[in-house]
């Protein structure tokens, strides 16, 4: 609607310029009859042929419809501009001026209104073709970027399981059968598109099954996250970073191990989840090492200034991670 406004309201300056020049040195009609001859004109110009480009989308066909509406709608103008000044006719003896007038301007104008037509048509494909190509980028960031989660983990994993096989075969094989569990649910949601925190909470579960066999009673969790709230979008491999984070830094190092908290709920239209430990608390400057990177940098990537993680020491110890996304 903007851009037909722009064409009249750009037609109509058009317009008043050639009345203006036509009767300066044109000697006889009036500047006001001029202008009514050119805004007739050019309207009726303007007006038939815009209908020609909306409901004629072939280039030929438009191109063939535009050699009889282009001089029609010229007729159109001039019998509307015979009406309205009262003077003239199509019968008089100078009417071709009107004509070839109105079909030179005419021309001039379609041209103008196809050319932008197409440059704006080739505008729109370079701005696709260019959002096509950022948004292959950024999947391929975040793939690179989730796969530096996992390889981490099976290492840890198939570690434990070497030094399980001659002491304890039993467990050896329950953590292979963990893991083979896990594997499969992981590489689901990897290759998905569609993901939800459900998905991943039972993901976490049987993750926190895999070190149960490893720390033993040192290790517990609570998974708390109502229904709704399990069903919300959630990007695959977000949240174990942070529970692998609290165990390794928080309840591996204290002596008597801990409890890992998740709780998911919507506050203020963002999904929030807190992953919380008992463990020793902050060492350092606090700032999480490659997991907690890679999570930060995939928050940026998916939400830019929408997702948020923040750390922080909890009160009777441990840490709690904050992670906020758009609801």
């Amino acid at each position: 609607m903007k851009k037909i406004l722009s064409y009249f309201l750009a037609t109509l300056v058009f317009n008043t310029a050639i009345a203006a020049v036509l009767a300066m040195f044109l000697s006889g009609p009036t500047f006001w009859q001029q202008f009514a001859y050119s805004q007739c004109i050019g309207l009726s110009v303007l007006s038939i042929n815009l209908l020609v480009i909306a409901y004629v989308k072939n280039g030929i066909q438009r191109w063939a419809v535009f050699v009889v509406s282009l001089p029609g709608s010229v007729a159109v103008g001039i019998t509307l501009a015979f009406a309205i000044t009262g003077k003239g006719g199509w019968s008089d003896e100078f009417v071709w001026q009107p004509v070839v007038l109105g079909l030179f301007f005419g021309l001039i104008g379609a041209i103008t209104v196809l050319l932008s037509e197409r440059i704006e048509a080739e505008v729109k494909q370079r701005q696709l073709i260019k959002s096509e190509s950022q948004r292959r980028e950024v999947e391929a960031n975040l793939k690179l970027l989730q796969a530096q989660i996992e390889p981490h983990f099976l290492f840890n994993t198939l570690a434990n399981v070497g030094s399980l096989i001659d002491g304890d075969p039993g467990q050896a094989k329950m953590l292979l059968a963990r893991l083979n569990d896990w594997l499969r649910v992981a590489l689901a949601r990897a290759r998905s598109d569609h993901a939800a925190l459900g998905d991943e909470l039972d993901m976490l579960e049987n993750y926190l099954q895999i070190l149960k066999i490893r720390f033993g009673g040192r290790l517990n969790w609570c998974i708390e996250a109502p229904e709704p709230v399990r069903l919300a979008p959630f990007p695959p491999m977000l949240l174990q970073p942070l529970v692998e984070n609290a165990v390794r830094h928080g309840i591996e190092p204290k002596l008597g191990g801990g409890e890992i908290g998740i709780r998911a709920a919507i506050v203020a239209a963002k999904l929030r989840i807190e992953v919380s430990d008992t463990g020793v608390g902050l060492i350092g400057d606090g700032g999480g090492g490659t997991g907690l990177a890679n999570v930060r940098a995939r928050l940026a990537t998916l939400y830019g200034a929408n997702g948020r993680l923040a750390l922080e020491s909890k009160a009777g110890g441990g840490v709690v991670a904050t992670l906020e996304l758009p609801g």
